[in-house]
């Protein structure tokens, strides 16, 4: 059953030269996961042996935490990964860092590596050179800032070349990284001026099969700048030169100079961290403090731009910092790139391509009829003596309208802002949004509460307020009484709150906002629908606290306040786009056959193997995206494909208490390797809800972050996730013990025979058992840090629990302030909806989320009961399974589900 492709790569292993290529499995990676990055794409040596990998495992752990955020890493993996291997980055590595900084840049390119990232290396060798002629009695010549080479220069430079390349080499080996040295055959060049300059090449032709090659070997390309001539005539070539004439021969996304200074510096001795040469070339040109080696770096840089795609840019940093300037957004060095033009306007006649700017209010809406007529609309009350400032670039990726304050001091107003994709990860949004702030030191602003970026907003503000689906932002305000005002006219009005006084009944019919979905659309309102009518007078809004139970600290974010602590995390922060390979083992019960239809219309995941031993050798049905057929995989088998990287995921769908030598097999299989090297582990059962080396896999209440960098997650029972949901929103105004009873349709008792699923018995009846101390007591308490009270039953039905909770209150409350409660605490959530009356299960059964609703309070006013409703086989256990492999697996959280 295993394939040949279980020859899996070793870290460390030696050169590949005349290395036998195996396919290896692809995997689906969110985060870096060292080889299995590599498997995704290449084709790696079956003869490399097994080396210790502990250095390896030290330069990821230093690389991962020279980085900002888990985020940063998987956004820009998923960029760099999204090209051809050779088109990743070209490296240009001076003789200087190779004497220096050797170990530092070798640390820096064994993460790359094993990210499963192939820069191309180029090096020189200059001061070594400089020295060594200088032994010889050479004096250097230079003429125009070139070396002049006669025979006895070029003699000693090509030893020197072979044996700097040859050290390098043999050092990237220690740590682990499989090198291909390339030191002839790559660069073909003539003579630059045989008479001036000798033996100086200039370079004619690239050669990048020998590159590619390397790389579908799992090797990294490690070359010199020497070039030949047709006839074979070796010719020295300047190192910067030959790594530009490779950059425009393979165009990568990044050309890297490593310098020992990091980067370029301005005249008051400042790194310059962005040059947007369409914008800013001719004013850096125009400095007096720009002369030198900078001035001829900026110069080269937009010689070498102008020559490839716009998606290029040049960075120029040292090498300590290589994994800090390629995955996070603040970046270490200097960055130069074409960019763009950004653009202001205070009136519609500045605008210079209207029809552009029109065109980005339409690009999500082409299917709406009424989108053009209110794009229309909406240009027309801009041109009627608004005031406002537009905020773009020039591709008009990003558009943001701003209306300032009526007064000094006052509150600016972001009425627009949408933007594109690539405007979202090219920092288009950050910059233009930087440019707002720069301008309006107050503005607020309104956004959906289930936009997919909603923490992109957050992270904007200083403070924001829910209510009705809508999060009212706001940053600058240091009084709240001042922000107030605001507040309640737009819960009274609406989104008209935004616009002039005076055009209210036009605004009404076409009122833009804010939104990250890639158009401007009617705020907060479906398409032909009218906007939400607020009432006259609002509540006050309410500010809920993050989340916090006995588990550990509260999940926080760098906002002041907010209604939902842990948003979901949508498209927008998806970090992956290639399939990943699924194993689903004990794929009999009803839950594995739930997991089976999800995984069907799933995107990105693909079934492999399907374990069951009753089952085996029968065909899988209900699965359309290939044939597979049931397995019976022993533990041997599970350690062999994981040792070799061919699951992506497993899902463990056995009886509790049976899942152990399955997972020990697993673990097996990740001997001396990385935590980041393995698959990801998603159980179904209770066996590891109470082991804290687990994750506990409830998104809506578990930092989503977590569960995201999760190899190991332990699935919530189906009382426990419908019954933490309903009772967590009021835990600080818990004031005694909660009580829950609930009752489950069979389904939830499994496949084995018992009273509990036998449908005669239960005709005309209904089961009470574990009347205590049940499982899922247990796991309630344990996750909330209260005791609870728990007795399950079972009902003649075949899916669906309802639960009815009673939860004393620590002071008196009243029955909508715990309705706005719970609104505010899952704004934003897709599989969680709040209603005013009490669920039925049966309008949850095959719906894949949770409906909590009632809260009746009492006449004390000191106890609250609580329904709700969720299907047992869906969000209590095959849709919650999708959503944490979702999140571990670096999709967007409710890819492949149905939401409410």
């Amino acid at each position: 059953m295993l394939s040949a492709a279980r020859g899996a790569f070793r870290a460390g292993a030696r050169r590949c030269i005349g290395a036998r290529a195996i396919a290896a499995p692809a995997r689906t990676l969110p985060v870096p996961r060292l080889a299995a990055a590599h498997a995704a794409r290449r084709s790696f040596s079956a003869s490399a042996p097994v080396l210790s990998q502990s250095n390896t495992r030290g330069v990821v752990v230093q690389a991962i935490s020279s980085v900002a955020s888990q985020r940063e890493v998987q956004q820009y993996l998923s960029l760099f990964t999204s090209v051809e291997s050779q088109k990743f980055a070209v490296i240009k590595v001076g003789g200087a860092i190779l004497t220096d900084y050797l170990d530092e840049l070798c640390q820096s390119l064994a993460f790359l590596y094993e990210v499963g990232l192939f820069p191309i290396i180029v090096h020189g060798a200059g001061p070594q050179l400089n020295k060594l002629l200088e032994d010889a009695g050479v004096e250097p010549q230079f003429e125009e800032g070139i070396r002049v080479t006669d025979a006895k220069t070029l003699a000693i430079a090509r030893q020197l070349f072979l044996e700097e390349n040859l050290n390098f080499t043999k050092k990237l080996e220690d740590y682990g990284v499989n090198v291909r040295p390339a030191t002839a055959g790559v660069f073909y060049a003539d003579y630059l001026n045989k008479d001036k300059w000798g033996y100086v090449g200039k370079i004619t032709k690239v050669n990048t099969d020998i590159i590619e090659g390397a790389i579908n070997r799992g090797c990294l390309p490690v070359l010199t700048s020497l070039a030949w001539t047709a006839d074979g005539q070796l010719l020295n070539v300047n190192a910067d030169v030959a790594a530009a004439e490779l950059a425009r021969a393979l165009e990568p996304l990044k050309v890297v100079y490593l310098s020992e200074k990091g980067g370029l510096f301005d005249g008051d001795g400042s790194k310059i961290s962005t040059i947007n040469l369409d914008e800013e070339f001719d004013w850096y040109m125009g400095q007096e403090w720009c002369k030198y080696g900078t001035r001829l770096k900026i110069k080269e840089t937009k010689q070498l731009l102008d020559t490839l795609p716009r998606t290029s840019s040049v960075a120029i940093i040292h090498p300590r910092d290589l994994q800090k300037e390629l995955f996070t957004d603040s970046g270490a060095g200097t960055l130069i790139r074409r960019g763009g033009k950004f653009l202001t306007a205070t009136k519609v006649s500045e605008f210079g391509d209207l029809a552009k700017i029109k065109e980005a209010f339409l690009r999500d809406h082409t299917d709406d009829p009424e989108a053009k007529t209110q794009m229309e609309n909406y240009f027309d009350y801009l041109s009627k003596d608004v005031n406002f400032k537009a905020y773009y670039d020039e591709h008009v990726r990003v558009f943001a309208v701003v209306l300032p304050p009526k007064q000094d001091g006052g509150l600016a107003k972001l009425a627009t802002l949408t933007m594109t994709s690539s405007g979202w990860l090219s920092g288009v949004a950050d910059t233009i949004f930087a440019a707002i702030r720069k301008d309006h030191k107050k503005l607020v602003w309104v956004v959906d509460d289930n936009d997919e970026n909603i923490s992109w907003f957050q992270e904007k503000a200083d403070g924001a307020v829910n209510q009705n689906g809508k999060v009212f932002f706001f940053y600058g305000v240091q009084d709240m009484n001042e922000v107030v005002p605001a507040m309640n006219q737009f819960f009274k009005e609406g989104n008209a709150t935004l616009y002039s006084e005076g055009d209210m009944a036009k605004v009404e019919q076409l009122s833009s906002g804010v939104s990250t979905s890639g158009a401007t659309r009617p705020v907060g309102r479906p398409q032909g629908q009218q906007i939400r009518s607020y009432h006259t007078s609002p509540r006050r809004p309410t500010v809920t606290q993050p989340f916090r139970t006995s588990r550990g600290p509260a999940f926080s974010r760098s906002y002041v306040s907010t209604t939902n602590p842990n948003p979901p995390l949508g498209k927008k922060n998806a970090s992956n786009t290639r399939q990943a390979k699924v194993a689903l083992i004990g794929a009999r019960g009803y839950t594995g056959q739930a997991l089976i239809t999800l995984l069907n219309s799933h995107p990105h995941m693909e079934l492999k193997h399907v374990s069951s031993r009753e089952l085996a050798g029968k065909k899988l049905e209900g699965y359309n995206k290939s044939e597979i057929i049931y397995e019976n995989l022993s533990p041997e088998d599970m350690t062999d494909m994981e040792e070799s990287g061919e699951i992506d995921c497993w899902v463990m769908a056995l009886p509790n208490g049976v899942c152990a030598p399955y997972v020990n097999a697993i673990y097996q299989g990740r001997r001396g390797r990385s935590d980041a090297l393995n698959s990801v582990i998603v159980d179904l059962s209770a066996d590891y809800r109470f082991d804290d080396s687990w994750t506990y896999g409830l998104p809506e209440l578990v930092s989503r972050d977590s569960i995201s960098q999760a190899k190991r997650i332990s699935n919530p029972g189906c009382y426990a996730t419908g019954a933490q949901l309903a009772i967590s929103p009021l835990l600080e105004h818990v004031g005694g013990q909660p009580w829950i009873a609930g009752v489950s349709g069979y389904s939830g008792a499994g496949t084995k025979p018992s009273r509990k699923n036998d449908t005669t018995f239960l005709a005309d009846n209904m089961l009470p058992y574990s009347l205590t101390d049940h499982m899922h007591e247990r796991e309630i308490s344990r996750q909330l840090g209260v005791d609870v009270a728990f007795v399950p039953h079972v009902a003649p039905w075949f899916s669906g629990i309802q639960l009815t909770i009673g939860i004393p209150l620590n002071k008196t409350m009243n029955s909508r302030d715990i309705r706005h409660i719970y609104q505010d605490r899952y704004a934003g959530e897709r599989l969680v909806k709040i209603i005013g009356e009490p669920p039925f299960v049966k309008d949850i059964a095959n719906k894949h989320g949770v409906e909590i609703g009632g809260f009746q309070v009492h006449s004390s006013g000191k106890r609250v009961v609580v329904c709700a409703t969720i299907d047992n086989l869906l969000k209590g256990a095959a849709t919650q399974c999708l959503q944490n492999m979702n999140l571990a697996l670096g999709y967007a959280e409710y890819d492949g589900i149905p939401i409410m």
